[in-house]
């Protein structure tokens, strides 16, 4: 079950709240293996407190326990029918400030990084070819990590972050550009990202 219903945890943190305070308070939150399991459990698709501890094979003293911080931090709120759901834009959000800014320069890369990146999102690809590889290979460097296996929804969330506020892109293209310049492989619906040479 998936709903972007993070705006109402957004709200309640208030205007100065700083985010990389509540990126660390949340990445606490997730470091308790019951409440990571309460939120895989929330993720693929477990609408209710029985759903979850049945998923997560917790008791429902721990699934309680762990839905009560969950929503505490904003991680986990209603979703459709009152139903449990991640808070996905909550998540969104704070990945987006927290997205480090492209390698500071002078040079002609980090003019067109400039042109066509801007806060951590893709503003539109260059039409000319040598500038669109230096900002598909720039995407692939700043979202993936080498060695790692992503599952196809994995780098589409990931994906979709950069897509936000593109002009006539979409993380569906964006994939297929990554996997045709060789900075993501393909096998069986499951990506990687090559090792540097």
């Amino acid at each position: 079950m998936t709903t972007d219903a993070g705006t109402a945890a957004d709200a309640a943190a208030g205007p100065d709240d700083d985010a990389g305070e509540r990126a660390g308070k949340l990445i606490g939150l997730l470091a308790e293996e019951r409440r990571m399991r309460a939120l895989a459990a929330v993720a693929l698709g477990a609408g209710t407190p029985e759903r979850v501890a049945e998923a997560a094979g917790l008791s429902a003293k721990d699934t309680a326990r762990a839905l009560l911080r969950l929503r505490e931090q904003g991680a986990v709120t209603d979703g459709p029918a009152g139903t449990l759901a991640v808070s996905y834009g909550l998540f969104r959000e704070l990945a987006r400030r927290e997205r480090p800014a492209p390698r500071a320069g002078t040079g002609p890369d980090a003019a067109v990084l400039g042109t066509f990146v801007r806060d951590g999102r893709l503003v539109r690809l260059p039409a000319q070819w040598t500038r669109k590889k230096l900002v598909l290979r720039h995407i692939a460097e700043q979202t993936f990590e080498p060695g790692v296996d992503y599952p196809e929804r994995a780098v589409d969330e990931r994906l979709r972050a950069w897509c936000e506020d593109a002009d006539g892109i979409d993380h569906v293209t964006l994939r297929r550009y990554l996997v045709d310049l060789h900075h993501l492989h393909r096998s069986e619906g499951i990506y990687r990202c090559p090792e540097p040479r």
